[in-house]
C-alpha cells in the first residue's frame, strides 16, 4: 500500500508570549522573555518561584462562558488553539467521519485536582463537584474538541511527559499516512502551574532556584541550573496531500518523518550515553528519507538542565558528524520555559514557521559557553536561512524520546 503524503495546513498556539501563532512566533524571533514570578498562587514557601504563565487569556473569547467554567485551564487552552488552527486552515466542508483528534497532556486538570482535594478536606466527598471528573481527565481536551467540531474519526490523548506533543503529532501523522483519516487535529496542552504539580517538580530539584527572571532559563549555558515551568498549547491541522490540494489549501510545510524511542534507563535522568536521543533522530531521518546534510536547523529540546543539554548536544554531534558544525540549533524554552507536555507541540509549530518563513528564533540568556555544549545555538538574535528541512526534538521524564522532521513543501 502506498503511503499518503502529509502536509500542515493550519496552526494554533497559546503561549507565554502571545495568544496566537503570529504573536508567539514574532515573540520568539524578537527574543522576548515570558518568564516572571508566579502569580497563580503564593510561592513564598516554594524552592522555585518563577514560571512562564500565559497572560491575557480569556477563555470566553473561544468558548461560551457556561462551558468554559466546566473546563480546566489546559482544556481551555486546547480548545482555543484548536479553534485557531482550524480557522487558519480554512477547512469548511469535509467528511467529519474521516477527521480525527489527537491532543495529549501530561498532568491534565491539575487545577481541578488541587481545588477538588481542598474541597474534599473542607466539606467531605459530598462537597465534590460532579464536573470534577470531566475537568481533571487528561483526555478532556481531545474529547471536547472532537465533540465541538463533530470529528468522528480516530480519537486519542497520549501522555508521555515532555514528549507528549511530538508523540501526538507523530501519531496523527501515521494515521494519515496509512489512510485511516483525511484530516487530523493534533498537538498538546498543559496548564500545571498550580500548587501540587509545581511543588512536586520543585521537590525533584530539576527546576531552577534562580529568582532572576531575565536569565533563569538559559539552555546550553555553562551556568544553567534547571528549567522554568511554563504553560500553553500547540495544535496543528494535518491533511493528506490529496485532500489539501483538492480544496486549494495553503500548505505551510510537509511532515516527512517521525521517530519514537525509549531510553529504558531512569525515571528522570537521560541516558548518559545519549543512545535514545541518537536513535530517535536517526529514526526520524530514515523515515523521512533525508540525509544529515538536508537538515539546516534543529529546534532543540534544550531544557536548561545540566544533563539534558549536555546529552542532547552530544547526540546531535554523534548523529550529524561533521555537518553538526553547520547546523543551527536553538531552544525557545529560553523564552517561554518548559511547557511540559505542551512543549513538543508548540516547538513543532515554531519549527514549521521557521521552515515556512526561513527565520530561526534565538536561544536567549546564553552568556558563557559550556565545553560540553559546543554547537551553534543561535545566540545573537534571530537568523534568516534558506531552510529546506528541519527537525524538532522532544525528550521526556521516563525516557520517552520523539523527533519530527519537516521539509519545505514541493510538488513531486
Amino acid at each position: 500500500m502506498n503511503e499518503h503524503r502529509v502536509v500542515i495546513t493550519g496552526l494554533g498556539a497559546v503561549t507565554p508570549l502571545g495568544i496566537g501563532v503570529e504573536d508567539s512566533f514574532n515573540g520568539f524571533l524578537e527574543g522576548r522573555n515570558g518568564i516572571a514570578r508566579v502569580t497563580h498562587f503564593d510561592v513564598m514557601d516554594y524552592r522555585s518561584k518563577l514560571a512562564a504563565e500565559v497572560r491575557g487569556f480569556q477563555a470566553e473569547d473561544w468558548i461560551d462562558r457556561k462551558s468554559a467554567r466546566r473546563m480546566d485551564r489546559f482544556t481551555q487552552f486546547g480548545m482555543a488553539a484548536s479553534a485557531m488552527a482550524l480557522e487558519d486552515s480554512g477547512l469548511k466542508f469535509f467528511d467529519r467521519n474521516r477527521a480525527g483528534v489527537v491532543i495529549g497532556s501530561g498532568i491534565g486538570g491539575s487545577q481541578a485536582l488541587d481545588e477538588g482535594y481542598s474541597r474534599l478536606r473542607e466539606k467531605g466527598p459530598r462537597g465534590l463537584s460532579p464536573f470534577l471528573v470531566s475537568r481533571m481527565l487528561v483526555n478532556m481536551a481531545a474529547a471536547l474538541v472532537s465533540i465541538e467540531y463533530g470529528f468522528k474519526g480516530p480519537l486519542s490523548a497520549p501522555s508521555v511527559a515532555c514528549s507528549t506533543g511530538s508523540n501526538a503529532i507523530g501519531d496523527a501523522f501515521r494515521i494519515l499516512q496509512r489512510g485511516d483519516a483525511d484530516v487530523m487535529l493534533a498537538g498538546s496542552s498543559e496548564a500545571c502551574i498550580s500548587p501540587l504539580p509545581y511543588g512536586a517538580f520543585c521537590s525533584t530539584r530539576s527546576m531552577t532556584p534562580s529568582d532572576c527572571a531575565d536569565s533563569a532559563s538559559r539552555p546550553f549555558d555553562r551556568n544553567r541550573d534547571g528549567f522554568v515551568m511554563g504553560e500553553g498549547a500547540g495544535i496543528v491541522v494535518l491533511e493528506n496531500l490529496e485532500h489539501a490540494l483538492e480544496r486549494g489549501a495553503r500548505i505551510y510545510s510537509e511532515i516527512v518523518g517521525y521517530g519514537n524511542t525509549a531510553d529504558a534507563y531512569h525515571l528522570t535522568a537521560p541516558d548518559p550515553e545519549s543512545n535514545g536521543m541518537i536513535r530517535v533522530m536517526l529514526a526520524a531521518l530514515q523515515d523521512a528519507g533525508l540525509c544529515c546534510e538536508d537538515i539546516g536547523y534543529i529546534n532543540a529540546h534544550g531544557t536548561s538542565t545540566v544533563l539534558n543539554d549536555k546529552c542532547e548536544s552530544a547526540a546531535i554531534k554523534k548523529v550529524f558528524g561533521e555537518h553538526a558544525d553547520s547546523l543551527k540549533v536553538s531552544s525557545i524554552k529560553s523564552m517561554i520555559g518548559h511547557l511540559m507536555a505542551a512543549a513538543g507541540a508548540v516547538e513543532f509549530v515554531s519549527t514549521v514557521m521557521s521552515v515556512y518563513t526561513g527565520k530561526i528564533p534565538p536561544t536567549i540568556n546564553y552568556r558563557e559557553p559550556d565545553p560540553d555544549c559546543s554547537l551553534d545555538y543561535v545566540t545573537n538574535g534571530a537568523e534568516s536561512l534558506v531552510l529546506n528541512a528541519a527537525i524538532s526534538n522532544s525528550f521526556g521524564f521516563g525516557g520517552g524520546n520523539s523527533c519530527l522532521a519537516v521539509k519545505k513543501y514541493q510538488m513531486k
